[in-house]
């Protein structure tokens, strides 16, 4: 009778430390934008962003490293298959990277399974060999630096940024968001709960300037468009703020 006691409290301890232990990871599939590490067992190139986005409705998505791609998938346990042909923007980039986006699709084509170890994600084949590596991405904005690739100049259009001129934007960790608005230092208020935003008016400093033309008219367009900010999304090196209504707000490429 003892001996069956103590198989059985042994067994009611290893659920509690898994039970533990699966409380204490809360990385899931879906949920967050996975940043790739490792391709066919080797590291990504340096110089591209791979990600992968899989959500709750069966779409996935990401960056190839020079494309952005979308396709469907379905999950049974650890087994995910890629149930619809991938589709993929049509950019031109390097040959290194134009190979490397060919891995990465036919790695995803051929994925069978897949293991989530804290925050990192494998994707295996039928045989069980490792296709890709991911890192679980952070939304967190507090403490990081960014300059503007775009913004929306309230005309129903997204500009770039004038040649010659930047335009940066610091979110510090005291919820105060400062930067060069590409003539004047301008400071605002920002709060954030999980992808939302707000960003209260912004003062600035008050110098004119002439050149190149259109620089102060772009000012004024930008830090108006930060007002208009309802969410965010942070995707590795890129930031994309937008409209409640779903808008593109602003384009924001990271500062080391």
């Amino acid at each position: 009778m003892v001996k069956y006691l103590t198989i059985l409290l042994g067994i009611l301890m290893l659920l509690v430390v898994s039970g533990c232990a699966a409380a204490g990871s809360d990385v899931t599939l879906t949920g967050q934008v996975w940043i790739a590490t490792e391709l066919d067992s080797e590291s990504v190139l340096s110089a591209t962003t791979i990600t992968a986005e899989f959500k709750d409705d069966g779409t996935m998505g990401g960056s190839n490293g020079c494309n952005r791609y979308n396709t469907t998938y379905a999950v049974d346990g650890d087994k995910i298959q890629i149930t619809s042909p991938m589709a993929s923007t049509l950019m031109a980039c390097p040959d290194p990277v134009m190979a490397q986006e060919g891995v990465y699709m036919g790695a995803m084509e051929a994925t069978a399974t897949f293991e989530i170890s804290g925050d990192e994600l494998t994707l295996f084949n039928e045989a069980g060999d490792a296709l890709v590596t991911y890192v679980a991405g952070s939304n967190e904005l507090a403490g990081t630096s960014w300059e503007v690739i775009s913004y929306n100049n309230g005309k129903e259009a997204v500009v770039s940024v004038i040649i010659g001129t930047q335009i940066t934007a610091d979110f510090g960790e005291d919820g105060q968001l400062t930067g060069n608005s590409s003539c004047n230092s301008y400071f605002a208020s920002y709060e954030t709960d999980e992808d939302k935003i707000t960003i209260g008016p912004a003062g600035m400093t008050e110098m004119a300037c002439m050149d190149p033309e259109g620089v102060m008219e772009q000012e004024q367009l930008y830090l108006a468009a930060l007002g208009m900010a309802d969410v965010y999304r942070i995707e590795a090196d890129h930031l994309e703020m937008r409209t409640a209504e779903g808008s593109l707000v602003a384009n924001f490429r990271r500062i080391p």
